[in-house]
């Protein structure tokens, strides 16, 4: 192998490795934007949960109430 074979095989080689790293760049972003949304959407479900619970509780003690129980808060 010539010296200018191995400068061409090592350009060639270098810009496939700098391909690869733009492409994983690209990736990692989108995997950062995916968690960053999933971070998102647990909070609103944890809100969401929290507000169902204290739905029940206070329909709980509604019917409790209704049922002729003592219960009271």
């Amino acid at each position: 192998m010539t010296f200018e074979e191995r400068i061409d095989a090592l350009t060639a080689r270098h810009e496939a490795l700098a391909m690869n790293l733009e492409l994983l760049s690209r990736d990692l972003e989108t995997q950062r934007l995916n968690i960053a949304a999933l971070l998102i959407n647990s909070e609103r479900d944890g809100e969401n949960i929290r507000a169902l619970a204290r739905i029940a509780e206070i329909d709980e003690r509604r019917l409790t109430g209704l049922e002729g129980g003592s219960e009271t808060k």
